[in-house]
């Protein structure tokens, strides 16, 4: 039995307008936000600005990734498609939002010692208006951010963003209010560190679906038993479950059926079980006896 699914059932691609959307907020503001960092001096604002270039990045890679993913395969070579660029365009958001967070280490480390004469003001209205797109952005991006892995992965971009406006506006206010330049330094430090415990969060669901782990609503042990416990199935062996991209989650398995079973009947309700379980819709499922030789299961 082997299911299919179609570019409709594709979670990226039904939230690709969101990522659009979001793209054209946030390349228009970080045009903004980096003329204002230069010309105010602040490390927050500069970090920002990093971190809003690092969004343009990702929602950029992101919007791509939806496009190559959808794309009719014309080599023949991809028997699963290219779904899996929406994983690879997260694990790129991942790798630019550590980046940020180091240069906010490394150039807080430079500045230890120095009293930079920071406009404060700037830092306040470029702070606000930053929140105000970036809660905007936040909006459009949770629509689709529990479905699809690449569309988290820009919500997560963008809602440390929004924290990063949040410490511009208050990094603007300690500066203003005690005269003080280290609290730019100390806020930026804490937006970095904070994206940094984000970006792990994102990488560590990017390498469970590139190396193949099962689903956290898939238990192989529990679907291997509830397996065996259709009438006529005496074993079970290569059983894989595996996500090949946000929404389309994948099994194979062998099911050894007892001599006088019907075939077709252990096919159908391994196929709703799989389907109606575990939301298993593509699988593939060999029936064979236990008598059948022509079997022979991997050896690795």
């Amino acid at each position: 039995m082997s299911g299919s699914h179609s570019h409709t059932g594709h979670a990226g691609s039904r939230h690709r307008w969101r990522l659009a959307v979001s793209f054209g907020l946030i390349l228009a503001f970080f045009v903004v936000e980096l003329i204002s960092a230069i010309t105010s001096g602040s490390l927050a604002l500069l970090t920002d600005a990093g971190h809003m270039a690092a969004d343009v990045v990702a929602l950029g890679a992101a919007l791509i990734a939806t496009r190559v993913a959808t794309r009719p395969d014309s080599t023949g070579t991809r028997s699963y498609g290219s779904y899996r660029a929406e994983v690879f365009a997260s694990g790129l958001a991942v790798l630019l939002m550590w980046g940020v967070s180091i240069y906010v280490v490394v150039e807080a480390i430079g500045r230890i010692g120095d009293e930079p004469e920071l406009a404060s003001g700037t830092m306040l209205v470029v702070g606000a208006l930053g929140l105000i797109v970036n809660l905007v952005a936040l909006v459009l991006l949770r629509g689709g951010s529990k479905e699809s892995l690449n569309v988290k992965g820009a919500y997560l971009e963008v809602f440390a963003d929004a924290l990063g406006s949040v410490g511009v506006i208050a990094a603007g206010i300690l500066v203003h209010a005690t005269g003080d330049g280290v609290w730019d330094t100390v806020i930026a430090l804490a937006i970095g560190v904070f994206v940094a415990v984000r970006a792990t969060m994102l990488g560590r669901e990017v390498v469970h679906v590139l190396a193949q782990h099962a689903p956290a609503n898939a238990d192989p042990r529990q679907i291997d038993s509830d397996l065996m416990s259709i009438d006529g199935v005496e074993g079970v062996h290569d059983l894989h479950v595996w996500t090949l991209t946000s929404g389309m989650d994948v099994a194979t398995a062998h099911l050894v059926a007892r001599h006088d079973a019907d075939p077709t009947a252990v096919l159908g309700a391994a196929r709703t079980l799989l389907r109606e379980t575990y939301s298993l819709a593509h699988a593939t499922i060999q029936v064979e006896y236990a008598k059948d030789a022509s079997c022979h299961e991997a050896d690795w």
